[in-house]
């Protein structure tokens, strides 16, 4: 796989008035096009004030430019970055030129990112954690995306790789020079399999980490549920910290999950206020209260609010953590074990509440250190495992063509993890979720 031949070009800031706007160019022709935007092209990898033409010689901008030729740069070509002023004409102004410009073109989301992908600057783990980092809202999703762009898993799965290979290596040469003095007939001997063993229990204790990281990536889901009026929206807007759902005594308000993505202390946790817990005949409610159920099954963890002035508890729900609301309008009774009693008015037990959260996301998402970050990840690292377990049980007797291919298909699947093989469709639907410019 090799990148397209045009030189292409993007914003690399957002859109709107702003203080700078950076333009990046990458590609064969960017030396040339630099000489005609600029005319004097800077010296490499400093940056220069230099007065931006267009084709027709007219100034669009007095800016700062940056030559970098490659392979030596983020996407291995040669690249060069144009510090604008931040107006809206301006910036039209320039991408305008640069669109004139023969073989020169936009750049479609991703492409950046994607040429540094092929032109082997970075793996595809290390692609998809400069997306994570674009993507991350709280310090525990930057750690873990900092550590993956670093190479945490790339490393790792390149050194569980190698040992792979050296493996098949030693059983292809049994197979191929069995009739050579200096190559063992047996070949694939109790070392063979002890190595195996231990490259499987070491991909095996990777994959049993609870999905941390793939939960860290979404957030840790908390649904609030309960019968009507139990104050489930009132508790999403204390807990979120501003007004998300309409609070109302009439029962039945709140007909569809509302969600609100919070960051609670470098966690990400997302809060869903779902559609009260009854038996009704309204069709719109209905569906409300199926949909309630369906993320109660998916959550990581249910609030299940019980109103202290009611004298109905509401349907039991398994699993969930008990909360009691309006107890300042309550007696004040002993509340039970593993029932925690808040009230919107006096404060009551909500700081206690956010604790609660707060310990429960953090054993179910950790600190950012997870290995295996995406399902893709996974489903790989399960087949490697699978076809080493296959092996493995196979036994010393097993016959060494059946040795060769499932060490061949479990090289394989460690090579989908860094992008090694078998990846063209699964590059653009990666790609293309980047920003453009990047």
């Amino acid at each position: 796989m090799t990148p397209d031949s045009a030189t292409i070009f993007a914003p690399a800031t957002g859109f709107g008035r702003s203080a700078i706007t950076v333009i990046r160019i990458s590609g064969p022709d960017c030396a040339a096009i630099l000489d005609d935007l600029c005319g004097l092209r800077p010296p490499p990898r400093r940056l220069s004030l230099r007065a931006l033409r267009d084709p027709a010689g007219e100034i669009l901008d007095r800016a700062m430019v940056c030559w970098m030729p490659g392979p030596g740069t983020f996407t291995g070509e040669d690249m060069a970055e144009l510090y604008l002023h931040g107006g809206l004409a301006v910036r039209a102004g320039v991408l305008a030129s640069l669109s004139a410009r023969p073989g020169c073109r936009p750049a479609e989301a991703g492409a950046f990112s994607r040429r540094a992908f092929l032109n082997g600057r970075i793996d595809l783990t290390e692609a998809e954690a400069t997306a994570d980092l674009i993507e991350a809202e709280t310090e525990a999703q930057r750690r873990q995306a900092l550590r993956q762009l670093e190479g945490a898993l790339g490393r790792q799965v390149a050194e569980w790789r190698t040992r792979l290979i050296d493996l098949l290596a030693a059983t292809e040469a049994a197979l191929d020079f069995s009739d050579e003095g200096d190559v063992d007939e047996a070949g694939i001997d109790a070392t063979l399999f002890d190595k195996s063993a231990d490259l499987r229990d070491a991909i095996a204790e990777a994959l049993s980490d609870g999905r941390r990281g793939e939960r860290l990536r979404d957030g840790f889901t908390v649904v609030l549920a309960g019968a009507p009026n139990a104050g489930k929206s009132t508790l999403l807007n204390l807990l979120a910290r501003r007004d998300v759902a309409i609070v109302s005594p009439i029962p039945g308000t709140t007909r569809d999950a509302i969600e609100v993505r919070c960051d609670l202390d470098g966690l990400p946790v997302v809060l869903i206020d779902t559609a009260g817990l009854r038996d009704s005949v309204d069709p719109i409610e209905v569906e409300g209260i199926r949909r309630t159920r369906g993320r109660m099954d998916g959550a990581d963890l249910v609030l299940h609010l019980k109103d202290r002035t009611s004298a109905s508890g509401g349907e039991t729900i398994s699993g969930a953590l008990e909360v009691w609301s309006k107890s300042d309008l309550a007696d004040a009774e002993c509340v039970a074990h593993g029932v925690i009693a808040i009230s919107a008015v006096t404060g009551e037990g909500i700081g206690h509440l956010f604790d609660v959260i707060r310990e429960k996301a953090a054993q179910a998402l950790g600190a950012g250190d997870a290995l295996i970050t995406r399902e893709r990840h996974r489903e790989a690292l399960t087949r490697c495992y699978g076809h080493l377990d296959r092996l493995i049980a196979s036994g010393p007797d097993a016959l060494p063509e059946l040795v060769a291919e499932d060490l061949r298909l479990a090289v394989r699947a460690l090579g989908e993890v860094a992008g090694q093989v078998g990846i063209e469709e699964m590059l653009d639907r990666l790609f293309a979720g980047f920003c453009i410019g990047k």
